[in-house]
């Protein structure tokens, strides 16, 4: 799996309230040194989850302010051929992966150079270097065809969308490596927290985990680790079954859902898996309140359950991540910065009490 034992470690998840990327780089440099990310500002609308990663895929148009694809356009057909040709040149080797279609580009991500800027600059303090990309659960749920219908029901556009966003990832964690050799590439997937549910009934445990494989497999191309996050409940043994190196979650609302999958717990830390513990809230009323010895008691008292299911207390330590529930990016900039602080400060005192 995946080899790698953070040890506690504080890691973020991208979202944040600041409308300058060099302002919001620092602060996750400052709060997160050792395993920092890129920052995604939604004060900047090409940042949201769904345009941010649009660019390239055939089909997409706007009008009357509403993004879909049009399969009815009599240019979707070549569209769609170009699409797969380049996709093929490119897994061919025949086409430089940094020049084609599937790179962020500054208009939607300046974050991301930023980033990468100020990582190259510190690269002997470097633990990992962590990317995000929209999940293709998600992102084939939300954007819709011409008739509002989801794209996720259209094989055809399933299908490129899933290797749009894979090699999308790939090219992220491409130049990640670059500057630091160990990577992780997150996919969030709020989308899944409808699974079980009667918007899901359609979409199979099949479908999902082979979305999570290909996007997964092209990361695994680059030697990046994969990670899933998903900010509120889901039927987590379709996680835990995608093959995935690193469990994102909210630990702070939803341990007591995710304890109940004792024997994919079990197997997940036996195969050297990463559970990334959500156990900062990022909700409004519960940043206001909590303080750093009341989230360390509580992520002790979760490692305790951990412990009676059958994971030794010194493994929950080495592959755990500590991180904020979700984003940060619908809060205001003081709570923000409580978040990144409490992060920080959770992890620190947790690892004092291993040395």
């Amino acid at each position: 799996m995946s080899h790698f034992t953070p040890n506690c470690l504080p890691l973020l998840i991208g979202s944040l309230p600041i409308e300058s990327h060099a302002e919001a780089t620092d602060l996750i440099f400052a709060h997160t040194p050792d395993i920092p990310l890129w920052p995604q500002l939604p004060a900047f609308k090409e940042e949201g989850m769904l345009l941010q990663y649009l660019p390239g895929l055939p089909g997409v148009r706007e009008r009357n302010g509403k993004i879909f694809v049009d399969t009815e356009d009599p240019a979707f057909d070549e569209e769609v051929l170009a699409f797969y040709e380049e996709y093929l040149l490119v897994g061919e080797g025949e086409m430089p992966l940094e020049t084609s279609r599937f790179l962020l580009s500054r208009d939607v991500a300046r974050g991301f150079y930023t980033f990468l800027e100020a990582a190259a600059g510190r690269r002997d303090t470097l633990v990992a270097l962590k990317g995000q990309t929209t999940g293709p659960v998600t992102f084939c749920t939300s954007l819709v065809d011409q008739s509002g219908r989801a794209i996720f029901y259209n094989d055809q556009l399933r299908d490129a969308a899933v290797k749009h966003l894979a090699m999308k990832a790939r090219w992220q964690t491409r130049k990640m490596a670059e500057i630091c050799g160990r990577t992780m590439m997150f996919f969030d997937e709020p989308g899944l927290a409808g699974l079980g549910s009667s918007a899901f009934i359609t979409i199979t445990r099949e479908d999902i985990v082979a979305c999570l494989a290909e996007v997964f497999a092209s990361v695994k191309a680059e030697n990046g680790l994969n990670g899933v996050h998903v900010c509120a409940n889901t039927e987590w043994s379709v996680i835990f079954e995608s093959g995935v190196d690193v469990v994102s979650y909210d630990a702070y609302s939803f341990f007591d859902k995710l304890i109940l999958y004792k024997d994919h717990l079990v197997k997940f830390f036996e195969g050297g898996g990463i559970l990334a513990s959500g156990i900062v809230p990022t909700a409004p009323e519960f940043i206001d309140i909590e303080t750093v010895d009341g989230l360390v008691g509580k992520w002790f008292s979760q490692t305790e359950q951990l412990q009676a299911i059958g994971i030794g207390r010194e493994t929950i330590f080495a592959q755990t991540l500590i991180t904020p529930s979700c984003g940060t990016g619908a809060v205001s900039r003081a709570q923000a910065e409580k978040v990144l602080y409490l992060t920080k400060a959770v992890s620190e005192k947790i690892r004092e009490s291993f040395r």
